[in-house]
């Protein structure tokens, strides 16, 4: 995420101060210092950085301490919402016509991944709204996106309208316009061209698509990458057009981020999606509340839950669940839990969306996880139907064939078995619980406490117990 290294250094700075009986200037101000060297050297404007820490100051100075709150808790709650006023204390949205055609167009500079990103929020807003949209191929200047947005369209399931290269881009979207009025459509993208840097052609044509057909919305797409750049880029643009939000593409890359925290003061141009990675579905409506939780390393338990009723099967699930319960487990399930973890993203991107997981997502070795999880997929995969449902029957000779067959060693294919048996000891376990009637939330709530002290074992280096 664009935020990883900040999110790391407030989280450090917020420590401090937690847990402290008393909170006085003293120690209030040590805080307030290493959270501005964590703002700047994420790259946010200085003049931001300052108003930032003289806002969380007359806040934690003019505030009464409640009775029931830690005081070091009370700062990290004014800390939590300056970050949401700074990055739009409203959720933007998209607004659509109630009858008639919603334009929306996307510009930007080559290379933000603006073609792609009309595919995607079309996308969006056919799977959650049921929007019927035409892309309209406006950047006459590179053939090659007018291909890619057809791959993109066909990928979809969503019409491209193009005249070629030929014709000007204005005459494009003119004969686009014609066509989706005629079509039934309710809804128009248009993707514009963009160019290595700002120039007066690019603006001119901008605002001669603009004044033909005057957008409900015009999106500019912004690469996270590119720092204080990015509030560079949509002051140029705004000051050609009456831009009504942002696209943040390649959030999910290593950046610092600091142009996405002063984009919003500087320009009043509110954020409204963010791209979190290569796959279509990758892109996600920006709540300003929920980003400044994962920056301070609260979780982002709303957006894991959409994502999991989006992207997971949620009948099997019920099903798995009702096996695990009665149990009735097999590595069968064990691969389908696997197989449904996967489709959730990066192991990583998962623990930092869980309330207080996030600071241990960086001991997490990604790729060491991923060989792990296609290890183990290997070996069961390896296995016929019966060895799937009976492992304990499994002997020294069919071992050996099934490590022939993943191409892993006997001893990983007995490590998995054993990895399987404490899985179906625990569920097994939790069947008798809630078939006895004694799974409640005070057994649960031990479990949780059991599982968090093992997480404080593995973070100091010591085995699971």
């Amino acid at each position: 995420m664009a935020f990883d290294s900040l999110s790391e250094r407030l989280n450090k700075a917020m420590r401090n101060v937690v847990g402290k009986g008393t909170l006085t200037d003293a120690n209030m101000e040590d805080m307030l210092k290493e959270v501005r060297v964590a703002l700047l050297e994420a790259d946010v404007n200085y003049r931001i950085v300052k108003q930032f820490l003289e806002d969380v100051r007359e806040k934690a100075r003019g505030q009464n301490v409640l009775s029931s709150v830690e005081p070091g808790e009370q700062l990290v709650k004014i800390v939590h919402d300056q970050i949401i006023e700074l990055l739009g204390d409203e959720d933007a949205t998209v607004t659509f016509k109630q009858n008639g055609i919603t334009v929306i167009m996307l510009a930007g500079l080559q290379g933000t991944g603006k073609t792609t990103s009309v595919a995607k929020i079309a996308n969006y807003f056919k799977t959650k709204e049921n929007r019927n949209s035409l892309l309209i191929a406006a950047d006459v200047i590179r053939p090659a996106a007018i291909d890619q947005l057809r791959t993109l369209g066909q990928e979809i399931g969503c019409e491209v309208f193009s005249l070629g290269t030929e014709h000007p881009a204005v005459e494009t979207v003119r004969a686009g316009m014609e066509y989706a009025r005629n079509n039934g459509f309710d809804t128009v993208f248009i993707d514009t061209a963009g160019r290595l840097h700002i120039d007066e052609a690019l603006m001119n044509e901008l605002k001669e698509i603009n004044t033909l057909v005057t957008p409900d919305e015009i999106l500019l797409t912004v690469d996270a990458m590119t720092g204080q750049d990015i509030v560079n880029v949509a002051k140029a643009f705004q000051e050609a057009l009456p831009l009504t939000g942002l696209v943040v593409t390649k959030f999910d890359g290593d950046s610092r981020g600091g142009g996405v925290l002063s984009v919003k003061k500087i320009t009043g141009v509110p954020i409204k999606f963010v791209g979190e990675g290569e796959k279509i579905s990758d892109m996600n409506r920006f709540y300003p509340e929920r980003m400044a939780d994962r920056i301070l390393g609260m979780g982002d338990i709303v957006t894991l839950v959409e994502q999991a009723q989006e992207k997971l099967d949620m009948e099997e699930n019920q099903k798995l669940a009702e096996r695990m319960l009665a149990g009735t487990y097999t590595l069968d399930d064990m691969l389908k839990q696997f197989e449904q973890i996967q489709k959730l993203g990066s192991f990583g991107g998962i623990m930092k969306m869980m309330p207080g997981m996030g600071q241990y997502a960086d001991m997490l070795d990604e790729n060491k996880a991923n060989g792990s999880m296609k290890k183990t997929k290997a070996i069961i995969q390896s296995m016929t139907a019966y060895e799937r449902e009976h492992p304990e029957k499994l002997r020294g000779t069919m071992k050996k064939r099934i490590a022939r067959g993943s191409g892993t060693k006997v001893d990983d294919v007995n490590r998995l078995i054993n990895q399987f048996n404490r899985m179906k000891k625990t569920v097994g376990a939790l069947g008798a619980m809630n078939r006895a009637g004694t799974l409640n939330e005070e057994s649960l709530n031990r479990m949780a406490e059991n599982a968090t002290k093992q997480v404080e074992l593995l973070k100091k280096g010591r085995r699971f117990r």
